[in-house]
């Protein structure tokens, strides 16, 4: 007889309003795989982040005590009508990890915590307890007296507690180092402008002090010792300037305590510049890098000391684990080697434990959160995938389908928002949204099994047994770029020509060198314009239109229409309301928990004074015009009564790299790294001649949007350009002119050029990973 707790089997959505969804009503299956398609834009993330994730994180929040939840964000209940059979969510997505440069690969896993167990257990000599190698943890000496429960005093005298972290660069394996050529001229005296700071100029307030002090006009270089002494490094001390009392210090520490201890992103453009030209950091000489005391160096287990065995690659770690027989710590080892043969299964056995986590790319970074939770305890949660294929090999995809599958295995419902067909061809059940991206998507144009995706006649469907053909006559090159003898990370002194004048694919499974050789090589040169998926450096006010430069142009179509000034059409000037400055929202920062912010009750989010609104182009306020998608927007700003042509060559470029769903006034700081990508590709467009490098930019690409981006690129070469492309996608593969593909493994195991050719050849060749899965994948 089936037991009434078996029942609850699906999670039930009813009038999802979050976002663009459109009063959307889905059932999904408990404990299967479900995978979200449709094109960017669509509502995807809106359904599975914005209302099942959100949800979920919500009602756990409202479990805890209410003096833990006064320390918490309260967060909003979606816009949901009814959700039925929710579970724990665990969101596994691509945000890159915290870049403390303190947190590396080892310590964000537990493998270091083990390795230090291990060391402790069975090193020799032996030192103490695991403490004893952690590069987080001091050595410290404690004297005092304590006394007993029976009033007896017991006197400590110089009690060492043994920490593993090196005193000189304090557990960080770097040590920085400020290049005073950048920060004083020394031919100049303080008149003419020997201080080289922004800010310090020779008349300013900034530089009064050290004129009172030191001899003004004479040159720095010319200063005796104790001048130069006082001028850069004086501690602080009172002096009167003008009759004005002020602190005196040396130029160096004032620096360092004003500029160089801050967080770089968030310092003012130029003084980041200064601060990134002027901050040198080289290895530590006394850890030589590896962040550890000499004590910790000191403890061998088989002639390896912990930061050897840290640095080693993943796979080998493991080899050299299965040699250590000791039954005393064979069931810590066992666990130890679980988690490192979990990272090779996921395709990260080329990483080292000593890695900053911060140099992880998203990719990387949402593996190393998967392997996390494969050896977790629990079971009959929801875990949240946000496309987890990105940056993987289609040989690697393979491993990663398999993870997704041992997840749900275990009992786990798992959600996967994802573009990839690999992935979407091993789904249990498919939640198709469109039919298109922004205000014309936010609907569920099918649900059910992949057969049945295959035969619906959606974008999706008819896209997922699409297969780029190879191309029947490739490009003539009209140079080359000679790179010879790379030999940063894992490349063995690579030789190669790239051709110039050509599409070309650089390619290669994950960790291979790819991204070594060309932004170790290439970019850099003259003429090179390397467009990443990196941050784009600006504030929460920044959006596609100030970044593009597209408000200008619609600004003063706005101050010509109704005959008023541009800058009151600026949410950063005149216009902007006066409760919020402009922002839209209102941002609370208790350093105890989230910034939390909360739409301006004033203007209503819309960041403009209530009679800015009334000033109309085209029958739209200036607010309105912001919340369009570039689509409508260029058709707005083409028309013949409200042509802008500025701002109507801005949006065709945004529309051509298929961003024509991005609404113009959406902050910056939400897009994902495949939107800001292609935000810059826009930007680049216009510029004549010169070389293109792209990372990957089918990042978050629909199938049916990567044709776009091939003619984009073809527009690009065809127009005097070459284009380097780093890419996994077998259709861009495919349509290239050339492609260099690296390996034969990752890590140590590859770092070598294995084919260069046309794809032709690589497919009738299939000598390479890369080219057995071309040639499956052009042959079926």
């Amino acid at each position: 007889m089936n037991h009434a707790a078996d029942s609850h089997d699906l999670i039930r959505v009813q009038g999802a309003r979050e976002n663009n969804l459109k009063h959307v009503d889905v059932e999904i299956p408990k404990r299967r795989l479900t995978v979200f398609t449709g094109v960017s834009g669509s509502g995807k993330s809106s359904l599975v982040f914005g209302t099942i994730a959100a949800e979920s994180r919500r009602l756990i929040d409202e479990t805890y005590s209410t003096f833990v939840q006064g320390f918490m964000p309260t967060l909003p209940r979606p816009e949901v009508d009814v959700l039925e059979g929710l579970t724990t969510a665990i969101l596994v997505d691509q945000e890159r990890m915290g870049a403390n440069p303190r947190s590396t690969l080892g310590t964000v896993t537990d493998a270091h915590a083990m390795l230090r167990s291990l060391f402790s257990r069975i090193g020799a000599p032996s030192i103490g307890g695991p403490t004893a190698f952690s590069f987080n943890i001091p050595t410290t000496t404690v004297g005092g007296a304590s006394v007993t429960e029976s009033g007896k005093k017991n006197v400590i005298k110089q009690q060492v507690y043994l920490g593993g972290m090196c005193p000189q660069c304090e557990g960080r394996g770097t040590v920085s180092d400020l290049d005073l050529s950048q920060i004083v001229d020394e031919s100049k005296s303080l008149v003419e402008g020997a201080v080289l700071v922004p800010g310090y100029t020779a008349d300013g307030w900034m530089v009064a002090a050290f004129k009172a002090v030191l001899p003004p006009e004479k040159p720095v270089a010319k200063y005796t010792k104790a001048e130069r002494q006082d001028f850069l490094y004086a501690e602080p001390r009172k002096i009167k300037v003008d009759k004005i009392n002020i602190t005196y210090e040396g130029l160096i520490p004032k620096i360092r305590k004003a500029m160089f201890a801050k967080d770089v992103d968030s310092l003012q453009p130029h003084i980041r510049a200064f601060v990134e030209r002027a901050a040198v950091f080289g290895t530590c000489s006394a850890c030589d890098g590896t962040r550890l005391n000499e004590s910790a160096r000191s403890v061998t287990i088989k002639g390896r000391n912990i930061g050897e065995a840290a640095a080693l690659q993943v796979t080998d770690l493991a080899e050299w684990l299965r040699t250590i027989d000791d039954p005393g710590v064979a069931p810590l080892i066992g666990k130890l080697l679980h988690l490192l043969d979990s990272f090779v299964d996921i395709g990260l056995g080329y990483l080292s434990l000593d890695r900053p986590s911060g140099t992880l790319s998203g990719g990387e970074a949402q593996r190393t959160k998967m392997v996390r939770h494969l050896g977790s305890a629990l079971t009959d949660v929801t875990y949240v995938f946000d496309e987890p294929t990105i940056g993987l090999h289609p040989h690697d995809i393979e491993r990663m389908n398999n993870l997704l599958l041992e997840l749900r295995d275990k009992g786990n419902t798992v959600l996967v928002v994802e573009h990839k067909p690999e992935t979407i061809a091993i789904a249990d059940h498919v939640i198709d949204m469109g039919p298109a991206a922004g205000s014309a998507g936010g609907e569920v144009v099918f649900q059910g099994t992949v057969e049945g995706l295959r035969a619906s006649g959606t974008r999706t469907g008819e896209h997922l047994s699409y297969r780029a053909s190879l191309k029947d006559a490739v490009r003539e090159r009209s140079g080359v770029l000679e790179i010879r003898g790379a030999d940063s990370h894992n490349l063995r002194d690579v030789d190669v020509d790239i051709p110039l004048g050509l599409l070309t694919v650089v390619t290669g499974v994950a960790g291979s060198g790819k991204s070594s050789l060309i932004h170790g090589s290439v970019v850099g040169r003259e003429g090179v314009v390397a467009i990443d998926q990196g941050a784009i450096k600006g504030s929460r006010r920044s959006n596609p239109a100030t970044y593009t430069g597209l408000l200008e142009p619609i600004r003063k179509a706005f101050a010509k229409a109704n005959d008023v000034k541009p800058a009151l059409f600026s949410a950063n000037s005149e216009g902007a309301c006066p409760t919020c400055k402009g922002s839209g929202v209102i941002v609370t920062e208790l350093g105890f928990m989230d910034t939390v912010s909360t739409p301006c009750e004033d203007c209503g989010g819309k960041r403009f004074q209530a009679a800015v609104l009334d000033y109309r182009l085209g029958g739209l306020n200036i607010a309105e015009v912001l919340d369009l998608p570039v689509e409508r927007a260029l058709e707005l700003f083409s028309a013949p009564d409200t042509k802008v042509p500025a701002a109507a060559d801005i949006l065709s470029r945004l529309a051509d790299v298929g961003l024509g769903y991005l609404t113009l006034g959406q902050p910056l700081n939400t897009l994902s790294g495949g939107e800001r990508q292609r935000v810059k590709l826009a930007l680049h467009l216009k510029e004549k001649g010169g070389v293109y490098v792209l990372d990957e930019p089918t990042t978050g690409l629909h199938l049916a949007d990567v044709d776009n981006l091939l003619r984009l690129l073809d527009k690009l070469v065809d127009s005097g350009k070459s284009v380097i492309v780093i890419e996994h996608h077998q259709a861009v593969m495919a349509h290239a002119d050339w492609i260099i593909d690296l390996g034969p493994g990752a890590g140590h195991d590859g770092g070598t050029v294995v084919f260069e050719g046309t794809p032709a050849d690589l497919v009738a060749q299939r000598a390479t990973l890369t080219g057995e899965h071309l040639a499956d994948y052009v042959g079926g």
